[in-house]
């Protein structure tokens, strides 16, 4: 079944793996960015085989937000599938942080990730399916030092995504939080212990797994960690 995804929050890390992997499945995909430039070159690449739209969108602004998503919906549909990808947040401790910095990692992560999923899931309402995926890290459920804006936004996605699994699962929508408990291997450069870190690609499947879940079994948050890493 072909389906129309958004990631919303794409760069050359793991928003473009999730983005390759979702077009290699059939998806039809818009790419959102602050910056136009990346996420240009990524659709290029990926109209080769499949589809892809670059939409320039400040996802903190509800109104750019509804216009990219008319946007994809006018080139392929209704959306089927978000990935709420982006975050924002300075490393910084509570005393060396602005008020500026904290307000923009919770617009990014929170304000964003909101103005998104009630686009998304209005389409996915008149469907009566549909998926959420929003992307957590290990600050998600543990304070990080030194990163209190990143930390406190991503607890509050992972609130967001409990919360709408809660009203949206019995409705046919299947909302799931994924914690990224580790360093993702960078693109295009070389590490001294690649075991160490999470491949891309092997984080894109596991997001496309939760496109497939069946709903007697669907997963509310996925841990992915290096095999290194101790529990």
């Amino acid at each position: 079944m072909t389906r129309t995804a958004v990631i919303a929050g794409v760069g050359p890390g793991l928003g473009a793996s999730i983005a390759r992997k979702f077009v290699a499945e059939g998806c039809a995909v818009g790419l959102f960015a602050r910056s136009a430039e990346f996420i240009e070159d990524l659709a290029d690449e990926l109209n080769e085989d499949g589809d892809a739209l670059a939409v320039q969108t400040d996802i903190t602004d509800a109104e750019a937000v509804k216009a990219g998503f008319d946007e994809v919906r006018e080139a392929f549909g209704p959306v089927d599938v978000l990935v709420n990808h982006a975050s924002g947040g300075a490393w910084k401790r509570l005393m060396d942080l602005s008020g500026e910095e904290f307000e923009h990692a919770l617009a990014v992560g929170t304000q964003g990730g909101f103005h998104c999923s009630q686009e998304a899931v209005a389409d996915m309402l008149e469907e009566g399916s549909g998926t959420v995926i929003f992307t957590g890290a290990t600050s998600s459920v543990r304070g990080n030092k030194g990163a209190l804006a990143f930390s406190t936004a991503k607890f509050a996605v992972r609130g967001m995504a409990e919360s709408m699994a809660r009203d949206l699962g019995p409705r046919g929508i299947h909302v799931a939080h994924v914690v990224i408990d580790g360093g993702i291997r960078p693109p295009d450069s070389e590490v001294h212990n690649p075991e160490e870190y999470l491949d891309p690609d092997a984080i894109a499947a596991s997001y496309w797994h939760l496109v497939g879940q069946d709903p007697s079994a669907w997963t509310l948050e996925l841990d992915l960690r290096p095999h290194t890493e101790e529990f």
